[in-house]
């Protein structure tokens, strides 16, 4: 470390420092300027998106009870646009007012789709559950033990197992039947 004698030395060794780093330092600052501006603008953006979603979400969903064809269509449209956790949700709403409607098929179709959105494997289970007492109402039996078969995670053991039991009886295999609801 330097020791200065008088205050000229000290001015002078500030003046060579920053003759040969006064660059480094404003490039420096700006980048980091510009690094936490940028910052604050990307998490703004994803707050702005995700309060967007959330509205269109709420708005597609809440007219459902309406059964008009332009609110079924808004809904459709919003939980075919949003591959994400709210379209999931607003293909879970759909498939549930399908369902009341009897319209199975388009049921199944909101909750296959929903399937694809969902990202969360908690979601997906609850999504596949449903599809697969859809199938089963649509005397799809096949087609609902294979969609159990997704269903990943022990928290779901006794529900898969239940279902299962459920659409083997429905298959006329009472044996199997008997031996899943023993697993429920």
């Amino acid at each position: 470390m330097e020791t200065f004698n008088n205050e000229n030395d000290q001015v002078d060794a500030l003046k060579r420092f920053f003759a040969e780093n006064g660059k480094a330092l404003a490039v420096g600052v700006i980048l980091g300027i510009g690094a936490l501006v940028g910052w604050r603008y990307w998490t703004s953006h994803q707050q702005d998106t995700a309060r967007d979603a959330s509205l269109a979400y709420e708005k597609a969903t809440s007219a459902l009870k309406s059964n008009t064809p332009e609110v079924l269509s808004g809904a459709e449209k919003f939980a075919a646009d949003n591959k994400n956790t709210y379209g999931a949700f607003a293909s879970l709403e759909l498939a549930q007012h399908f369902v009341e409607q009897n319209d199975l098929p388009n049921a199944e179709k909101q909750l296959q789709q929903g399937l694809a959105a969902a990202s969360d494997d908690n979601l997906k289970s609850v999504i596949s559950m449903r599809l697969a007492r859809v199938q089963l109402q649509m005397k799809q039996a096949d087609a609902a033990l294979k969609t159990l078969d997704s269903i990943k995670g022990e928290g779901w053991t006794a529900i898969v197992a239940d279902l299962r039991g459920e659409i083997l009886l429905s298959k006329g295999d009472k044996q199997g039947a008997v031996r899943r609801g023993k697993l429920a």
